[in-house]
């Protein structure tokens, strides 16, 4: 708006200045004729001329008076001094310029001076790129492995291997840039990708699990899609996924619509107002015919495709209507067995980057895929979330790198889309850089890093709000009774209200318990026998115990085991209890006597002198 005023001015005055030329060039005309007009003309007619003369100052006297109020510049004299022996070694280059020079505010905001800033720009793109200014913004410690920005570019959520969301507002950020919320909306699972709707009132949240979730603005669950059947071998009849996520997006035209991929080999597509069950199914193949894994998917501008980059190098294209075969696929885009880490389309809709994990970052024309229209190489790439975007003209592509920890600077590097030259590169940090954001309505640059930072890049005047709104601002500072009251828990039962009465003397206190029959009471003594009353002695009621009470049991120690055992022997023999009645019987009567004494042999037959 004050650019446009301030050329209105500029205007203004030029055409002021002309007209006050012209003016003066009439009246040198008339001067000149004067003396050649006849001498014998009557008095009235020179009064007449002279009245006619008179007006004609008259009126460029007021037309001057106006002009003083609206020129903006110096005066007429000052002209005149400018325009001295100066002038008239440079008539021949400034011939077009008519009036005195602009003040030193408005030297570059001169037409001529615009378009030739308008048209270097078209000739070198990277006067384009809005990095002369950034902000750092502190998400964790660990890697920034999602970026989202709403549509309107007022909110910017940042997720990372740490499982916490932050949510970050630019009109509401002071300069100490603090996230107003943070939360961890997939409990223990590293978040794999963010992204706000086509109306930016609500959120898609990809994690490591295999249920994507959808948040409000401000983060509130929405709902939570729903877990397939493991055991169902035809992915088509589980009514979601069984495996976990990789990455997700929203449908560009349709608000409620959104998009996911999986380890089960499938990508499907979701209704917010239905959780129950995923709206379509795409099953990826190799060319064997064999499931093969899905690691990123994208809709087209226009929200008519669905393309997948899977794990044997191949992206596959579908029509978003006819999910059984692909529309376009390219069996070899990238190296077979590595992560396809991004794909996103141009803003025009007819041409497809891919950044590969075999640190490539190729441009296709989706009409003849067999071949990359251009390709980029040794850009390395150690994350499965990687990406690539293009700038808001359509002209330039972005990808980050990434390093090892000690091994250099993650850097961004930008490249022309027509010639695939690198036009410019920035170092950010020293550690990868893992995602990268540029909005076409703030033309601001956003990026991940891998220790944990979220950076903003901009340029005070070819950005829009976003990043500018916060820097401007100072930091509030503490009051201190809020960094007093701070660390206080209060518990309620420490109120006064909940407190107990606290008695004064305890020789009070101990005569009303004495009158209290509760706290008066004696605790029952143990029950020493087989118990009274109800109550069950202390050896218990069951048989064993009886048994072990009752029965005497002698438990003398014998040193000699024979003579303990043969010392009941004689009973037993006499007065057999426990075996010999119970074969009595079913015994048979013994055949084979006990050998006599040798005195005996003579008198015995000969079948007993046997010794057996």
């Amino acid at each position: 708006m004050f650019e446009q005023t301030r050329r209105t001015a500029v205007e203004r005055s030029r055409k002021v200045l002309e007209a006050r030329e012209r003016e003066k060039e009439d009246q040198a005309e008339k001067e000149f004729r004067r003396p050649c007009t006849d001498s014998s003309a009557s008095a009235a007619s020179a009064t007449g001329a002279g009245s006619t003369l008179s007006q004609r100052e008259r009126g460029s006297s007021e037309s001057e008076d106006s002009s003083d109020e609206e020129l903006t510049g110096p005066s007429m004299q000052s002209q005149t001094s400018a325009q001295g022996p100066a002038e008239d070694t440079d008539d021949d280059e400034d011939n077009e310029f008519i009036g005195p020079p602009l003040p030193p505010g408005f030297k570059d905001s001169d037409d001529d001076n615009d378009n030739d800033d308008t048209e270097e720009e078209d000739n070198n793109p990277v006067k384009k790129i809005p990095d002369s200014h950034e902000i750092t913004l502190q998400h964790g410690t660990k890697t920034v492995s999602a970026l989202g920005l709403d549509p309107s570019g007022a909110r910017l959520i940042t997720g990372g291997y740490d499982y916490d969301v932050k949510f970050w507002d630019f009109a509401g950020m002071d300069a100490s840039l603090q996230a107003f919320r943070s939360l961890q909306p997939c409990e223990c699972h590293q978040i794999k990708s963010l992204q706000y709707s086509s109306t930016g009132d609500v959120i898609l949240v990809v994690s490591g699990n295999s249920q994507a979730k959808v948040l409000d603005r401000d983060g509130f669950p929405v709902m939570e899609c729903i877990k397939g059947d493991q055991y169902i071998v035809d992915m088509t009849n589980t009514k979601g996924h069984t495996a976990m996520l990789n990455s997700g997006c929203w449908h560009p035209k349709i608000k409620e619509e959104f998009l996911t991929c999986s380890n089960d080999g499938t990508v499907r597509t979701w209704d917010v107002n239905n959780e129950k069950k995923h709206k379509s199914i795409f099953k990826p193949r190799s060319v064997q015919g064999k499931r093969v894994i899905p690691t990123t998917c994208t809709y087209s501008r226009d929200g008519k495709f669905i393309a997948a980059g899977c794990q044997d190098g191949s992206i596959q294209i579908w029509d978003r209507n006819m999910s059984v075969h692909t529309k376009f696929h390219c069996r070899q885009a990238h190296t077979p067995g590595t992560d396809t880490s991004c794909l996103t389309f141009s803003y025009d809709g007819t041409v497809l980057a891919s950044r590969g994990g075999d640190d490539t970052l190729k441009i296709w024309d989706i009409r003849q895929f067999k071949k990359p229209l251009n390709s980029a190489e040794r850009l390395p790439s150690f994350f499965p979330m990687t990406d690539c975007c293009f700038s808001p003209d359509d002209k330039i592509l972005v990808t980050g790198t990434s390093v090892k920890k000690g091994g250099g600077s993650g850097k961004l590097f930008f490249f022309y889309r027509e010639t695939f030259q690198k036009l410019y590169e920035i170092e950010v940090t020293d550690a990868s850089v893992v995602r990268c954001l540029w909005h076409p309505k703030l033309n601001q640059i956003m990026v991940g890093t891998g220790n944990g930072l979220a950076k903003v890049y901009y340029d005070p005047v070819k950005s829009q709000r976003g990043a500018k709104l916060c820097v401007v601002k100072t930091k509030r500072k503490e009051r201190q009774a809020e960094t007093l009251t701070q660390d206080y828990i209060i518990t309620p039962h420490a109120l006064p209200m909940f407190r107990e009465p606290r008695q004064r003397s305890t020789r009070k206190q101990l005569e009303k318990d004495r009158l209290d029959p509760m706290k008066s009471h004696k605790p029952e003594p143990p029950v020493a026998g087989p118990g009274r009353g109800g109550r069950v002695g202390t050896h218990g009621g069951t048989l064993s115990s009886y048994i072990v009470k009752n029965i005497a049991l002698d438990k003398t120690d014998d040193s000699n085991p024979r003579e303990a055992i043969l010392r009941h022997a004689k009973e037993a023999e006499e007065n057999p209890y426990w075996v010999a009645p119970a074969y009595a019987k079913t015994q048979p009567k013994t055949v084979f006597a006990e050998v006599e004494p040798e005195d005996d042999e003579t008198d015995k037959p000969e079948w007993k002198k046997r010794k057996i």
